[in-house]
């Protein structure tokens, strides 16, 4: 990447920060993902070529620590103090967004609202104390991105995105839009269920308390950031 050639520190720090792609990353990364394919859930459209590439600058540019896994092949991605000092300029970056920028129909990716549920705003508490599958169809996307799996297993939940296998205690079949809206706290579950453009079957016991394993607002750990 060629410099911008000036001294001033907005420029210094856009030769970091602005290449498409990187905020999204440092963003995976302040949400606890830290394996290539952690990060690599949170922006399903980039190229696992571009995210090992933008990965690398970032490890040159001392905002990105990279070690081996204790166990098993490849590494281990985690932000360091200049990293982790980002924290306030995406949060002023996701202020500014909600505030002028308008969800449109081309981001209403409900594969990543899945992943973020699961990474940064789930509820432990709420899950089921039993192995459960929750299946997710989305008629409106494209034929890869129709239906993800919810696994919970252990006091947490994980996004698959092949049959985990076992069958389905419920089944949710949805509006890409209205799942987000709901996911952003923008619609009220009852308000979707009652509109039909979100529709719930199986376990009763399921499907009432499904709701409320998503927090619908980030947690992210300070010691993270």
């Amino acid at each position: 990447m060629r410099s911008y050639g000036q001294y001033c520190p907005i420029a210094r720090a856009s030769e970091i920060l602005a290449e498409r792609w990187t905020p999204l990353v440092i963003r995976n990364l302040m949400f606890g993902a830290v394996t290539f394919t952690d990060i690599a859930h949170g922006v399903p459209l980039m190229s696992r070529s571009m995210l090992a590439t933008r990965l690398a600058q970032l490890e040159r540019a001392g905002v990105v620590a990279r070690t081996p896994k204790t166990a098993g092949r490849g590494s281990e991605y985690t932000l360091t103090e200049a990293g982790r000092d980002l924290a306030g300029v995406l949060d002023e970056l996701a202020a500014w967004g909600e505030r002028w920028v308008e969800v449109g129909p081309e981001m209403t990716d409900p594969g990543f609202a899945l992943w973020a549920w699961c990474i940064v705003q789930l509820d432990p508490t709420q899950l089921p104390e039993d192995r459960t599958v929750v299946a997710f169809r989305f008629p409106d996307q494209p034929v890869g991105n129709r239906t993800f799996w919810l696994l919970v297993e252990d006091g947490t939940a994980e996004v698959c995105y092949t049959d985990p296998g076992g069958e389905p205690a419920a089944e949710v079949t949805a509006e890409s839009a209205a799942f987000i809206d709901w996911h952003r706290g923008r619609l009220g579950w009852s308000q979707a269920l009652r509109s039909g453009r979100i529709r719930v079957t199986g376990e009763r016991s399921v499907t009432t308390a499904l709701p409320r394993w998503n927090l619908r607002h980030p947690v992210v750990s300070r010691t993270t950031r």
